[in-house]
């Protein structure tokens, strides 16, 4: 089976020891993903949609899209934010919902308010 490894150069990446997703087994894993860059929103849309963005970058580069996203887990300190990312979530995934799970939990830094993880089928 051949592994292949996405970075996108994120802070933690090298510092922890992780890269953004591996492509394996006929499947895209896309790490737990943050809002990105040097100017974080403060708002939980924007650390989103930001995160989204990410996202949809290591989808790309996997060969794949959120159409092909089969599992989502959201992460949040609080989950009373959650539903504020209701309808970008729904818009991104549209027609294709993937099966989701959101927990409650510490981030790996107070200023993250949403951190979400994909799995994505590979077309073909």
């Amino acid at each position: 089976m051949t592994i292949r490894r996405i970075a996108s150069g994120g802070i933690y990446e090298k510092k922890i020891g992780y890269c953004r997703a591996v492509v394996a087994g006929g499947f895209a894993h896309v790490s737990g993903t943050t809002a990105q860059g040097s100017d974080v929103p403060e708002d939980v849309v924007g650390q989103c949609r930001s995160a989204l963005d990410a996202i949809e970058r290591a989808l790309g580069e996997a060969g794949c899209g959120f159409g092909d996203v089969v599992r989502v887990v959201y992460y949040l300190p609080e989950a009373t934010d959650f539903p504020a990312c209701w309808p970008l979530l729904s818009e991104t995934f549209g027609d294709h919902p993937p099966a989701a799970t959101m927990l409650e939990c510490g981030l790996i830094d107070p200023k993250y308010r949403i951190e979400i993880e994909v799995t994505a089928l590979l077309p073909g």
